[in-house]
């Protein structure tokens, strides 16, 4: 080969060698730029919690039929931020039936399941009741509830009986109860519950959140499986690789799928005073790394209206952290 064309086939040669680096380095730059959210998973229940206004104005709207406007213009607004459930706190005595269930015909006319998170006024002591129901009548009552009202459930729905039960009742494991019969009434209160809508023909999950704090004491490789193989937790911290940290922790410790009962920001007490600006990057920040969790299967932000956390305006305009939510809600799921 002369001189000539040796310098050719070198040029040549350091050409594409550069045409291959570029290629390369164009690659790893849009690796390193891909939002999150494309690269996050999504989750089996996407939900948004109501208590401020589905359980704390329950007695006080009893018999306000107006207020079906209010129920209609929130439920529609969780709706459109694609949920797949809405949280609704409504305790399941006898005289709050009437309200219940102008809430879940919101949630149906805007076709979305509920997870029903009430109890009994009389567990925790609710609207002037003694705390005064055992675990016995809370079994009892809750057999009851689903006998005497099966059209309130759809297939696909989720039921708590008992949610953060460690607040009522014979009070906290902690501290006040032995963890055994904690672990027993849990359980308990999932089986009954579970043959009550097999009665009925209804397929609905039945799960119980609980505090983390509860959690990591109460629900062991056993307790998690006698429940579904689910832990439901309700947690607040101050930053988000914290939160995030503790689901990992709990779902190693259990062997269990987790699904983030509640969660939301600014509690004052924890995070102080957040701008909405900064209540959207904190609630960023948690559904990135949560996203990535394969054993995180659902979520229930709270809440939606009323309170520090909402994520709603008095308009039903969604903040900036409601925007958010919906971002990482409309993704299709990649199972």
């Amino acid at each position: 080969m002369n001189k000539k064309l040796l310098i050719i086939s070198s040029a040549l040669a350091l050409f594409f060698l550069i045409l291959i680096l570029l290629k390369s380095a164009k690659q790893n730059k849009n690796e390193k730029i891909i939002s999150p959210v494309k690269q996050g998973r999504v989750w089996q229940i996407k939900s948004v919690d109501t208590m401020k206004y589905s359980r704390d104005l329950s007695l006080e709207k009893l018999n306000n039929l107006s207020f079906d406007a209010v129920i209609n213009a929130q439920v529609k607004a969780i709706k459109e931020l694609n949920a797949t459930h809405v949280a609704i706190g409504t305790p399941y005595d006898d005289r709050f039936i009437p309200i219940l269930t102008r809430w879940v015909n919101s949630a149906r006319k805007y076709g979305l399941n509920v997870w029903f998170r009430g109890n009994f006024a009389g567990w925790e002591g609710w609207f002037g009741e003694s705390r005064s129901l055992s675990r016995e009548e809370h079994l009892r009552l809750t057999r009851e509830f689903i006998q005497k009202h099966p059209d309130l459930f759809r297939n696909g729905d989720i039921f708590s009986p008992c949610p953060e039960c460690e607040n009522g009742g014979p009070g906290d494991p902690r501290h006040q109860t032995p963890v055994a019969e904690h672990r027993k009434f849990l359980i308990d209160q999932r089986n009954a519950a579970l043959e009550e809508f097999n009665r009925i023909g209804k397929k609905v999950t039945v799960l119980d959140s609980m505090n983390f704090d509860v959690a990591k004491l109460v629900m062991d490789r056993e307790t998690a499986g006698a429940m579904g193989g689910i832990v439901a937790i309700d947690h607040y911290v101050k930053n988000p690789q914290k939160l995030s940290q503790d689901i990992a922790d709990l779902a190693a410790k259990t062997d269990a799928k987790i699904f983030l009962g509640e969660f939301g920001v600014p509690i004052p007490d924890i995070h102080g005073r957040l701008s909405d600006e900064e209540q959207a990057v904190w609630v960023e920040e948690v559904l990135s790394m949560i996203s990535r969790r394969n054993y995180v299967i659902g979520i229930n932000y709270w809440v939606s209206h009323g309170g520090s956390t909402e994520i709603f305006a008095k308009d039903n305009l969604p903040k900036p952290a409601a925007k958010v939510l919906k971002s990482y809600f409309s993704l299709k799921n990649l199972d």
